[in-house]
């Protein structure tokens, strides 16, 4: 089974977090939440969810890993500027791991600079700023192309979890 990588901070889209988490889970893959800190409380934007950070970022390698989820909300923003962070996904992406991000979440792969020549989807108005970073923007509820699955909404979920199964 699989080993995935959760990277996660406050603020989350609660059900953008839950879902794929239990799913995989469900599916009996390892699934780790990697924050800033090791053991840090991080809550979901609608008081529905609460998780603790298994790992920090720092303390974490890629190789370790099969796959990286990255969920929605406000968490992408608070992980965007964090080097560990997008050394992370862009050792992940070179490795051609699947990258399962919703949302907000390709925010971080925006910051990581490896939208260029990519077709993604995300929240949509976020739509310029994913194709000002260099992506091909398609409104689908989940767009796959290469190792990059992107949804937009809680309501693409199960399109999203679909492709994040499919793809480990």
């Amino acid at each position: 089974m699989s080993k995935i990588a959760f990277l996660l901070a406050d603020q989350f889209e609660d059900s953008e977090m839950k879902t794929p988490y239990d799913a995989v889970k469900a599916a009996g893959h390892q699934a780790d939440i990697i924050g800033l800190k090791q053991g840090q409380e991080v809550k979901g934007k609608q008081g529905k969810a609460s998780y603790t950070t298994d790992k920090a970022i720092a303390d974490v390698n890629i190789n370790d890993y099969d796959a990286v989820v990255i969920p929605g909300g406000s968490s992408p923003e608070n992980l965007r500027l964090d080097s560990h962070i997008l050394k992370f996904v862009t050792s992940a992406d070179k490795s051609g791991k699947p990258i399962a991000s919703i949302c907000h979440g390709p925010q971080i792969l925006a910051s990581a600079d490896l939208l260029k020549g990519r077709t993604i989807t995300s929240y949509p108005p976020l739509q310029d700023d994913m194709v000002n970073a260099g992506a091909t923007f398609k409104d689908e509820e989940v767009v796959v192309d290469r190792n990059f699955i992107t949804s937009r909404t809680p309501k693409d979920e199960p399109a999203f979890v679909r492709e994040l199964l499919k793809a480990l």
